[in-house]
């Protein structure tokens, strides 16, 4: 990300920690969110709140795309196990017809 799109007082590239407690966002509750007013005198959402909640979704975003790319190296993996093992079959049924 570059830092055009990084709010200030963010680390970049650092891990995210969660505790077991952390349950991911629902997508009812993304719909369904509503944030504070700012105080008398200004307008617009709590930016705090906001940001806070943007992280949230950003980080079960993360959880999201990172199951998605391991499903894809195992359905990836599983293919080529299927492909060897279709070529073992043709193979020995090959060598069967040519020893009849």
């Amino acid at each position: 990300m570059n830092a055009k799109n990084q709010r200030p007082g963010t680390a970049s590239g650092g891990a995210t920690y969660r505790s077991a407690a952390y349950t991911s966002l629902l997508p009812w509750q993304v719909r369904e969110r509503r944030f504070a007013s700012v105080g008398f005198g200004r307008r617009g959402l709590n930016p705090d709140d906001v940001y806070a909640f943007l992280d949230r979704v950003a980080v079960d975003m993360a959880a999201v795309y990172a199951a998605l790319a391991e499903s894809r190296r195992e359905t990836a993996r599983i293919k080529d196990g299927l492909r060897r093992w279709q070529t073992d079959q043709a193979r020995v049924r090959n060598e069967r017809d040519q020893a009849r």
